[in-house]
């Protein structure tokens, strides 16, 4: 039996990943898990605080966010997350028990990134830990099943090339 297909969309704070994955999800008609709503109380204290996340402070967390996709494809329901997952150790980490996780990088500019988040209100990640988030950030590599599309089209452009290309993927 094919296992169901997981896709996590990835990238910096700013980027779009809650935006495209949640569309992407309602495209398909598949389960949507945005993996900030899995952060332990103490990380998004931390964050608010304008203090960046280590790798200690992830380990829980990516466990949590590798525990709620094996689920649902043991389950057989597919699913997409956004989850920033910005370094190869962190992808390694929640592709462990995921058969063929799909991961499409939102790439952005920093200026854009910037921007998106100075006018963001309301979230627990304060637009100074940018500069963290983009020098932890580790661009997935061609052997990790990626997708790389840039943060400056609109997310319906981007959303359909992520649709064209898992409609190619063996496991979609």
């Amino acid at each position: 039996m094919t296992p169901a297909p997981i896709i996590l969309v990835m990238g910096v704070s700013g980027a779009g990943k809650t935006t495209i994955a949640s569309q992407l999800a309602e495209r398909l008609g598949w389960a949507f898990l945005d993996a900030d709503d899995l952060h332990p109380p103490a990380n998004h204290a931390k964050m608010a605080r304008g203090e960046p996340l280590d790798d200690e402070d992830r380990r829980p967390w990516l466990a949590a966010v590798s525990n709620w996709m094996q689920t649902r494809q043991r389950g057989g329901a597919p699913a997409v997350v956004a989850c920033s997952a910005l370094k190869r150790t962190y992808r390694d980490r929640l592709r462990r028990g995921v058969e063929g996780l799909a991961i499409v990088f939102i790439q952005a500019a920093p200026q854009l990134l910037a921007e998106r988040l100075a006018r963001r209100s309301g979230h627990f990640m304060p637009p100074s830990l940018l500069a963290s988030q983009i020098e932890a950030l580790e661009p997935p590599a061609p052997d990790e099943t990626v997708i790389v599309v840039q943060a400056g089209q609109t997310p319906e452009q981007i959303v359909a090339r992520v649709l064209e290309w898992v409609g190619d993927q063996p496991s979609a």
